[in-house]
């Protein structure tokens, strides 16, 4: 097996503000593992400030890895069990070389489940341009919005909800809500309160990871269904389940970049189903090929809920994809014949 890979800086039009600063660029590793005469690609894009492998000497640990392969070691027997991001790659990749596509599973019929219904995302901006952003995206085809929340004037929000709902009531459109841990424990309560009266589906992680506690009392005392998004980064599956057991959290957003990979993925999946706990998965600014593969892990999977899934249309140079998103769903391309990918 021949491994190597590229760097490539993914641009944004605008600078996307989020809970934990704003973001100009974005990094994507490229991954592609070489067969007998036949090639497959995996990504690898830790997120700053919230994937545990984001650190200083990722690209030292990729170039580790292909050269461990280079050298004969079994796929299966790399040092990347504390590395999520760069299982994703690997795993994706193998799947590809597995079902000789360069993609993981290829193009039809491996799209069974297409087209998938997804959230049109609504990124932090002013409250007026967030507000404009959901009307618009209600206008082409969308019938569930996720507002992020958490980083203006609290009051503000609430104003900005209460617009649109007075425009697209609960028949009309579902609201999803996306705090990234920012409300406080002396204030969750409260808010959560004030929120619920704009019929809110649910709310992703309202309160910073590890406060089981908290956590456990606002999912038995809220009228907002609660998901759990970033408290599932970094742990085992053992620790995991133990962890929902006590929470009973009403949904998982699973994102296999930040939690390792489809496998693991599958894993949380399971654990939820045992405890009757919905869930839906989201991609996290991977490229085109990241989110290729994902949403082909998500076809497979039946499941009826809006994924927070896209097309990356937030990048100037992003990879060409057969993905496009129309009416609220995101389709298989019948012109995209899998030839459309420009690799390196």
């Amino acid at each position: 097996m021949q491994a190597k890979y590229f760097k490539h800086q993914l641009q944004f039009k605008k600078p996307a503000r989020t809970s934990r600063g704003e973001m100009q660029t974005h990094t994507a590793w490229i991954v592609s593992l070489k067969k007998n005469n036949k090639t497959a690609y995996g990504e690898a894009s830790p997120l700053p400030g919230l994937s545990v492998d984001d650190c200083s000497n990722f690209e030292t640990q990729l170039q580790n890895c292909c050269n461990l392969l280079n050298d004969g070691l079994p796929a299966n027997m790399l040092p990347i069990d504390d590395l999520p991001s760069l299982r994703f790659a690997f795993e994706a990749a193998q799947l590809g070389l597995l079902n000789n596509a360069p993609f993981c599973y290829g193009k039809n019929p491996f799209y069974k489940g297409l087209p998938i219904a997804i959230n049109g995302l609504v990124w932090m901006d002013d409250a007026e341009a967030m507000l404009n952003q959901a009307v618009e995206k209600i206008e082409s085809g969308f019938n569930c919005i996720k507002f992020k929340v958490g980083a203006l004037d609290f009051d503000e929000e609430c104003r900005m909800l209460e617009k649109f709902r007075k425009r697209f009531n609960a028949f009309t459109c579902e609201i999803r809500l996306d705090a990234n841990g920012a409300f406080s424990k002396d204030d969750v309560s409260e808010k959560l309160q004030d929120l619920s009266r704009f019929e809110i589906h649910s709310i992703e992680q309202p309160v910073k990871p590890g406060q089981a506690e908290l956590l456990e009392e606002l999912v038995k005392k809220t009228q907002i269904p609660i998901a759990l998004d970033e408290e599932l980064i970094g742990l085992s599956h053992e620790a995991g389940e133990k962890l929902l057991n006590k929470i009973r959290p009403h949904y998982l957003i699973l994102k296999p970049t930040l939690i390792g990979g489809l496998r693991a993925a599958d894993e949380w999946i399971n654990i939820a189903r045992k405890m009757q706990i919905g869930w839906w998965a989201t991609s996290a600014l991977e490229s085109a090929i990241g989110l290729n593969i994902i949403a082909q892990w998500v076809s497979a999977k039946n499941n009826p809920m809006p994924q927070g899934l896209g097309t990356g249309g937030l990048f100037t140079n992003n990879f060409a994809s057969p993905l496009v998103v129309s009416e609220g769903k995101l389709h298989y391309s019948q012109t995209g014949n899998g030839q459309e990918w420009v690799i390196r």
